[in-house]
């Protein structure tokens, strides 16, 4: 009931439904169910079994235009028009599977004349027997087994091969092993016996100290290219980066530290209010100097080729403290040669016994 109200619906609105929708909707409304006998089918088109393509076409397309709803003729039915477009769409498949049959036996026939009877051992390398499909299982499984078995005999080659030569490796490892543990232990016991030769002062007292090397030796190992190279470059003065940077980084420490020597004694002892404030500002200027010391070691530090002549931050107190202690050092020098000749004047005005007493009523409690 409720398809054929909204039937009635749709067709008392025909005009606000599109033209290629109609047999469509017509078709889901009237409940109609294609029947699948190609008879039937034939029937419907008023035709019979065995015609061509061509004129299963011709008689749908004058069907279609006798039944279809939108046309002017007296005899239009959406009913009808469904049941003859549901025959031609079962005539078309049943054409459609006799052509494909038709052509597949054909094709099968003209193969079975042209293949040989051995054929099919050909593929697969002979391995299987049944139909194709079986053969390539049965293939595909003999594939696995050989390829697990040449895993195995690999493996066991490989094995077969290191037992052998482990006896003569391992002596090998072991006589390799024990050179260069010597090797690294003369090399530790040299340097160790350079490094306490030099804490000694042993090297001090060369022949060659504070002399400069020979600018070339005569070595028949040297190419001489770079012999060429070498002494082109030494006679002109060039010297590398990061000995330039060396050199004047350790000139630069050596002028501030004589620099902070030379205000404190200027200062002298004790100093006053004002004194103080000045020796504060020397501090702190000789603190920037160090800062921008520090950078320069940091610019050193990268372009040095030896890890071992990298430098470290110089710090600002122990230059400080290293300050002190040699304007100490100065002090006590300065002041013991004063002492020393008055004394020596009043030993001679006074004699040696009141020299004695004045200088024991000197010195420092």
């Amino acid at each position: 009931m409720l398809s054929n109200n909204m039937g009635h619906c749709l067709m008392g609105r025909g005009a606000m439904i599109p033209r290629k929708l109609k047999p469509f909707l017509c078709r889901m409304l009237s409940g109609y169910k294609p029947e699948n006998d190609v008879k039937d089918s034939y029937k419907v088109l008023e035709l019979e079994e065995g015609c061509s393509l061509d004129d299963v076409r011709n008689s749908y397309h004058n069907l279609a235009k006798k039944y279809h709803p939108d046309s002017s003729s007296g005899m239009a039915d959406s009913r009808a028009f469904i049941r003859v477009e549901e025959a031609y769409r079962v005539v078309l498949g049943d054409l459609a599977a006799k052509q494909k049959s038709d052509s597949g036996e054909e094709e099968e026939d003209q193969f079975k004349s042209k293949s040989l009877q051995h054929r099919h051992y050909l593929s697969f390398e002979g391995v299987g027997i049944g139909t194709p499909s079986q053969r390539e299982k049965q293939y595909m499984q003999f594939r696995v087994d050989r390829a697990t078995e040449q895993v195995l005999e690999y493996r066991q080659q490989r094995l077969e091969s290191r037992y052998a030569g482990s006896d003569l490796s391992r002596a090998q490892d072991v006589r390799q092993s024990k050179k260069v543990k010597i090797t690294q232990a003369v090399e530790r016991l040299v340097e160790d016996l350079i490094q306490e030769s030099m804490a000694k002062g042993d090297f001090d007292n060369l022949s060659g100290k504070g002399k400069p090397l020979q600018k070339f030796s005569h070595s028949p190992h040297i190419d001489p290219m770079t012999h060429n190279l070498n002494r082109i470059l030494i006679d002109n003065g060039y010297q590398p980066e990061w000995i330039l940077l060396q050199k004047e980084i350790r000139e630069t420490i050596g002028r501030l530290r004589k620099s902070i020597v030379a205000s404190r004694r200027k200062l002298g002892e004790p100093m006053t209010l004002s004194e103080q404030k000045q020796w504060g500002r020397v501090c702190e200027q000789f603190a920037e100097d160090i800062r921008k010391l520090n950078k320069r070691v940091d610019n050193f530090n990268l372009v040095v080729p030896i890890l071992s002549r990298q430098m470290v931050h110089f710090s600002t107190d122990k230059e400080m403290l290293r300050a002190r202690k040699t304007y100490e050092a100065v002090a006590e020098k300065v002041s013991d040669p004063g002492t020393k000749e008055n004394g020596r004047e009043e030993g001679e005005r006074f004699g040696w016994k009141s020299a004695l007493l004045r200088w024991l009523k000197l010195a420092p409690k």
